[in-house]
Parts: structure tokens; sequence; C-alpha cells
């Protein structure tokens, strides 16, 4: 047989392994926790393994007292969610957390116990070291299961190393076995050991590659390891060249691994790294693209996606949130493909963001977790992806102590005084406390700062995706009420109650809203009334128990939006008016009735006010009743000092908002002409069906509820919730006919 004969069948073997194989990677990062009493110590160690079929990685001691298990806790972490256009199998990453009991400090190595032929080689040493005062911690490394780029578009794919003792952290590919098996470098990638950088130039031949990389963290400065039997060593900072980067073929046979053959301590030890870890993956080289401008084919991240490499404060038992989002003009974007914590979960809104979270517990106090995330996008057969990004996430003690309970119409927030001692209420708002029934001193007590938030008030947003709605507020603290921004804000508190969806099953919001009443400076205190009368006469209005109204489409309805008020010169002017599904300011999609003070509906038609602060109107209901259950008639009003030709009321209808807002908000500043915009809204509106004799209100409808909280004090980086617990709800049975 040729040497060239030989060659091509060394790659096909090599091609087939990777085709037909269970095993695609994995990666091993480890934790001391306390010495025990008797003197032995306690390690948490972390193996991630990718595979076909999620199955778990076993490990075995193969130099040194590794110790025993003591605990293992194993679960799935991400899979995939199509097969892959030139295979069959799938990929699935699974995390086992194993706690080994380990008699002494000294060095020791393990191997994974594989059939195949990855070896995932790992050396530790929890020696006591000299600058820390303590035993010696591995670098936190990541990436993720599946990585693909087009042939022909250069990438960068910055690999997760951090070190928690500030150790200077290198990767390298492996020499030998059993840092690696095929120990090949793949041609058209180079690896940038300094920067755990790993660069595609484009070119290479479309195809699976495998990369054995190993990660080894060396001290700044000298430093010396102390072990319990008297015994030490010393580490240098490393000076030498990087490794040479050799080639080696691919064993025609699988062979089992070696027993070790690498010593621990060699000719050179005060360049021996500190610890050695496995960080072992595939990149996939598909056909060309079109083109490698992000943003077209390949998703190009947007805001509120975090950088990479950006550290995110966590609190124990809080639930920390991080989202992502991504944008491409000629393929949709499909997925995100995440890699962290064993327990994260992750949905898309229907605004198109991606919303990883996770819950630490205590046992993650004072640890560093990576979350490695990147976007897929689909064109026609063709997967795009992102550039890949990884963020470090720091577990600390839990800060502000709260807990929030979900009822059908309302949220309960409750802040324990003592968690934030030097934070008064009085300088404690909501996102919208124009409202007097916001005022977060109504329910205050003692020993609690207590808000009762409306879900359709006080600045609540709601988020929605395929199977939940989630409705958003926060508590956030100001110097001066009159201000709009704060330079010290110490005390940002989000929360959110998440109600599931099951088929036709909504919120029971269908009670008559009751008026609201505003305080402003200038105004004093202020109501708005919003009613639905009978005819355009404006004389009887639909009595509140009658709601949901009933309405057929086509036919005349007809709307009153009132203001009362102490100030005697006082106009009322209606900004826009909408329809939606429910009465938050941000739902989407909405039936635009009113916007920037013109009509758009042409069936509006405006009737004589009763006075200045009344604003009378009617139209014809609109087919877009029917496409839901219900639907509310939202508006944004504003009062103006009569007369005064400056204020928004004055201009009437414009075509331009942001401009107008603009300059009413510095005559605003400069003296009290106008209050600023509310929201207020009536309802709920339900199409009737020819079939009906007669109208019946809609009873409460079941709903499943979960209550989060967040909490952020200074200037933590992050978005971070915690789950706390749910009020029990009364259920009744639906009536059949809501389902016809």
């Amino acid at each position: 047989m040729s040497p060239s004969t030989t060659l091509v069948l060394l790659h096909l073997l090599l091609l087939v392994s990777l085709a037909s194989g269970d095993f695609y990677g994995g990666s091993v990062s480890f934790t001391p926790r306390d010495r025990n009493a008797d003197g032995t110590y306690m390690v948490d160690f972390r193996y991630r393994n990718i595979d076909d079929s999620c199955n778990f990685a076993s490990w075995d001691c193969c130099s040194g007292n590794c110790g025993y298990s003591v605990n293992n806790e194993r679960g799935q972490i991400a899979h995939s969610t199509r097969e892959r256009s030139d295979q069959h199998n799938q990929w699935c990453e699974t995390e086992t957390i194993q706690t080994r009991k380990i008699p002494s400090n000294r060095p020791f190595q393990m191997i994974q116990s594989n059939p195949g032929s990855w070896f995932l080689e790992t050396k530790v040493d929890l020696g006591t070291r000299s600058d820390t005062g303590v035993a010696n911690r591995s670098p936190v490394t990541a990436t993720l299961p599946r990585i693909r780029v087009p042939q022909n578009c250069q990438r960068s794919y910055n690999l997760m190393a951090f070190d928690p003792d500030d150790d200077r952290v290198r990767c390298r590919y492996g020499l030998a076995r059993p840092e690696c098996d095929s120990c090949n470098q793949p041609l058209g990638f180079y690896l940038d050991q300094g920067s755990c950088s790993l660069q595609y130039g484009n070119g290479s031949m479309t195809d699976v590659y495998r990369f054995e990389v190993v990660v080894e963290d060396f001290p700044k400065q000298l430093i010396t390891l102390s072990y319990n039997d008297g015994s030490s060593s010393s580490r240098a900072e490393i000076t030498t060249t990087p490794s040479p980067t050799t080639t080696t073929e691919a064993p025609t046979t699988t062979t089992p691994p070696p027993a070790c053959p690498i010593p621990w301590i060699d000719e050179s030890p005060l360049q021996t790294s500190l610890s050695r870890l496995p960080l072992q993956f595939t990149v996939q080289v598909d056909l060309e693209a079109p083109t490698c401008d992000e943003g077209v084919y390949l998703p190009r991240f947007v805001n509120p996606t975090p950088r990479h490499g950006q550290r995110i404060q966590a609190e124990v038992n809080k639930e920390l949130e991080i989202r992502v989002k991504a944008e491409a003009t000629n393929s949709v974007v499909d997925a995100v493909i995440v890699s962290g914590p064993v327990s994260l979960t992750n949905h898309r809104t229907t605004e198109g963001e991606f919303v990883i979270r996770w819950s630490p517990t205590h046992q993650h106090l004072g640890q560093y977790f990576p979350f490695c995330f990147l976007i897929e996008g689909l064109s026609g057969s063709r997967v795009y992806q992102s550039e890949l990004r990884c963020v470090l996430v720091e577990v600390g003690p839990r800060n502000v102590r709260a807990e929030v309970v979900c009822d059908e119409n309302q949220m309960t927030v409750e802040v324990e005084r003592s968690s934030i001692p030097e934070i008064d209420e009085k300088h404690l708002r909501l996102s919208d406390s124009c409202n007097t029934a916001c005022d977060l001193q109504r329910y205050s007590n003692s020993t609690h700062i207590i808000g009762v938030i409306p879900l359709n008030a006080c600045g609540t947003q709601i988020e929605e995706d395929d199977e939940n709605l989630i409705f958003k507020n926060e508590i956030t603290s100001f110097d001066n009420v009159s201000d709009i921004i704060t330079r010290n804000n110490e005390v940002d508190i989000k929360f959110y109650c998440e109600y599931a969806k099951h088929g036709k099953v909504s919120l029971s919001f269908n009670a008559h809203r009751e008026s609201v009443s505003v305080m402003e400076k200038g105004f004093g205190t202020f109501t708005y009334h919003f009613e639905f009368y009978q005819t355009s006469e404006f004389t009887q209005m639909v009595d509140p128990h009658d709601y949901p109204i009933d309405v057929e489409v086509d036919k005349m309805i007809y709307m009153e939006i009132r203001a009362t008020s102490t100030a005697i010169s006082a106009e009322l002017f209606v900004e826009s008016c909408r329809a939606a599904p429910f009465d938050t300011p941000n739902y989407s999609p909405t039936y635009h009735i009113i916007e920037n003070g013109c009509t758009v509906d042409r069936t509006v038609r405006i009737f004589p006010p009763l006075n200045e602060k009344s604003f009378r109107f009617g139209m014809e209901a609109f087919k877009f009743i029917g496409v839901y259950d219900h639907v509310y008639i939202s508006c944004s009003v504003i009062l103006c000092e009569a007369g005064n030709p400056n204020t928004r009321c004055a201009q009437g209808c414009s075509s331009n908002d942001h401009e107008s807002d603009d300059s009413h908000q510095r005559h605003k500043r400069e003296a009290a002409i106008q209050t600023g915009k509310h929201h207020i809204s009536q309802g709920p509106l339900r199409l009737r069906k020819n079939s009906e004799s007669s109208v019946t209100n809609l009873n409460k409808n079941t709903v499943l509820m979960a209550g989060s909280i967040v909490a952020a004090v200074s200037m933590l980086c992050g978005v971070m919730f915690y789950k706390l617990k749910s009020s029990k709800v009364k259920y009744q049975p639906v009536p059949t006919s809501d389902f016809l």
C-alpha cells in the first residue's frame, strides 16, 4: 500500500470516528470545599459530557490518591433541536456534579472511562497556596457542544478561560496521550494560547473537526504549594516559549486509554502548571455562505445581549436572568444554543428575545459559573450561527430580602426593611407612581415595605411567549421626587408574576375598570373616568355589572373620558387610544384608534364634550375584537393649563410625536403647565356571536402562577430574579361557551 493511500485511509477512519461515534467532547473543572475534621478534603467536580444519546460520563483514577465519590448529581444541560443535514446523530450535553472525599491534598490524576477515544485527562493539585492561604482552585472553562462555521467565513471563537485565583490561563493543543487521542491540529484553524482564542481562517474542507484542548493555569509570581504530609513544591510564572505545534496522524485502531504515562512533576517543576483540564469539542465547517457579513445570513447580536467576558453578579436563592437577542435579514432567527449549569432554562418571548434563567442555591455560594451561548438562524435547509459569547456569573450572598405573591389581578411585593436599612419608602417608587394606588407608603409597616400592584397599572409591563404571560415591574430608589433620573440609584428591585396559558384559558381581567386618581405638582389630585355609553346622547352609562360588554361588528360603541380636578382652568387632551387583549401600555399587537392626537380608524366620530375636561367619541365595533376572547380600549391622556398655547393640548393633532414630546417636556420643567401622560383603560369588549341570545359574563378562568423578584444593589451587572411563592387561587369551572 502506498503512503498516499495510507494517508487517505487514515483520514477516512478519522471521519468515520466522528460521524458514527457517540462522543463529541467534554470538559472538567473542580472546586475545593471545606476541609473535614479528620483532615480529609471535600472537592466538587463538574464533568460535562457531549454525545448523541445524553449519556453520563464516569471517571477512573490513574495516578495518586483520588479518594472516592460521596455524592453524584446528574442532569441534562441542552440538546440539539434538529438532525444535522449531513449526519443522522444528534448532540446532547449532560453534566455530572460529583463530590469526592480526598484523603490528602497531594496531586492526583483522573481520566474518563469512556469506551471511545476521547480521554479527557484531568490533573488536580489541592496544595495550600502561599499567596492566598487556601487550596488551589482550577480555571473555569467552557464552550458550546457544537460550533458551525461557513467554509468561506473567518471567525474567532473566544473560549471561556477564567481563573478564580487570578492565575494566568493558557490553552494549547494536547501533545500526546492521554492529553489527546488523535492529537490533530486541524488545518485552517489557529489556537492563540495566551488568549484562548480559536481562529478559523477559511478554506478548510467541509467536515466535522475535533479539538482536544488542554487548559492550564500558571501563577503570576513564584508561589509555594504546601501539602498535609509536610512536603511542598514551587510554581513560577511561565516564561518559556509556547509548545510546538506538531501534527500527528490518527491511529488505524482504537486502543484503550493509557495509564497516565505523563508524570505530574516533570523535569522542570517550576514550569509545571497548577492544573491541567480538558476542553474538547467539535467544529463543523459547512458549505459557503452567500455573504459573511453579520446580520444578513449570520445572526448579529443586538441589545440587550451581554458582551463576551462580562462579569455578572448573582445571589443565592434569586433567579438570574440573561437576555439574548439577534437579528438577520436573510435568515430566520430560530433558537439559542446555551451551555451553563445543569438547572438553567431558556424561553423565547414574542418580542424575539431569548431569556436564560438560573436559580443558584447556597451550595453555589462563592463559585463562578460560565454561560456560553450563540444564536442559530435558518435559511431553507441551511443553518447559520452567530458569534460565540460567554459570560461569567459569580454567586454571592443574598442582599435584599423580599418576596412576591401573585394573585389573579395584582402582585404584592414585600421587602424587609432590615435588608435595606438606609432607604426609606418615601424614596422608593414603582415604574409609574403617579397613580395614588401605586404609593408604596400606602401599605408599608414598621418591618416591611409593601406594594400592592395591579396588573394593569403602576407601569406594569407585559411580556409573552408561547406558554406564559409575564407581568413585570420594579421598585427603584430616587433622590428627589421631581427627578426623572437619579445619579445615586442604590436599590433596583425587579419582580414579576408569570401566568401559564393553556389553550384558550385567559386571565380573569373581566372586571369593570375603576377610576384612576393621580397627584401631580401644580394640578393637585385629579381623577380620570373612562366609561362606555349606550347611545350618542351620553345619558345612559353601561352598568359596571354588565362587563364584559358584548358588541356586534359595525355597530357603534360610545366612550367618554372625563377628568375631575380641583384646578379650575384645566383641559383634557387624549393623545392616543388603542385596542389590545390586555390593558398594559406595551402589549403588542394593538389596533390603533387615535395616534398623536389624530384619528386613525376611519369610523371614529368626535362628539361635543361636556366641558374642557371631557372627551367623547364613538366608532364602529371592529373585527379585531373577534380575534381574542376580549379586548380593552386603552388611552394615553394629558391634563393641561387651559388657554396656554405652549401645551401639548393646544397643539392638537401632530404628525411628529417625538418633537412635540421633547418640546412640551421642556415647558413642563419650567412651570407646571401640563401633566405627564397617564394610561387609562376600560373594558373588556367581547364580540357577540350570532348564536348568543343573551349576554353572559365571563367566569374566572384557571391560571397557574409563579412569582419572582429581583434585586440589584448599587451597580451590579445583569438582571437578577429569584422565585418565591404563589398565592392559592380559587378555581371555578369554565363555561363551555367560552370555548366556542
